[in-house]
């Protein structure tokens, strides 16, 4: 798993360097137009697609706000990050590979997969476990500057 992960994250690093030394070699764009990270979460679809400098790299089942909660909406930064947080508001409940992005709102794992792709978090995004890692180790490498988490109904 974390071979296959730091394969992954090699080769997107690789091709978003490469895209950056052609654009700047064809006098296109700044050297700070690449190395973005943009994940797109679709509250109506259930679904997350992450862009690194504008193609899809991936796209995910999540669980959104279940009924009786909210999921916000709009475009955010990472705040922080922590390998492993525990909810103080919902009794210590673990989020593994939490990316905070809006107060105590985040892009989390969660050990529910069965219920990826129908809302039935209390406002977080929840990923699978695999997805999650992928995710947080992509904000850590990309750095949360370079990263915007945009959240569509």
């Amino acid at each position: 798993m974390a071979t296959t992960l730091s394969t992954r994250l090699i080769n997107i690093a690789a091709c978003a360097l490469t895209g950056a030394a052609l654009m700047l070699g064809a006098g296109i764009g700044r050297a700070d137009a690449a190395n973005q990270i943009v994940a797109k979460v679709s509250i109506s679809e259930q679904k997350m697609r992450v862009m690194v400098d504008g193609r899809q790299a991936f796209e995910w089942k999540v669980s959104t706000a279940g009924k009786g909660y909210v999921t916000p909406t709009g475009s955010f930064k990472p705040t922080r990050m922590h390998e492993m947080w525990y909810s103080r508001k919902y009794d210590n409940a673990p989020m593994p590979h939490s990316v905070f992005f809006h107060g105590g709102y985040a892009v989390h794992a969660t050990p529910h997969v069965k219920r990826l792709g129908r809302p039935a978090s209390h406002g977080c995004i929840r990923l699978h476990p695999d997805n999650a890692e992928e995710f947080f180790e992509l904000v850590k490498a990309f750095g949360p500057q370079n990263t915007e988490i945009v959240i569509v109904r």
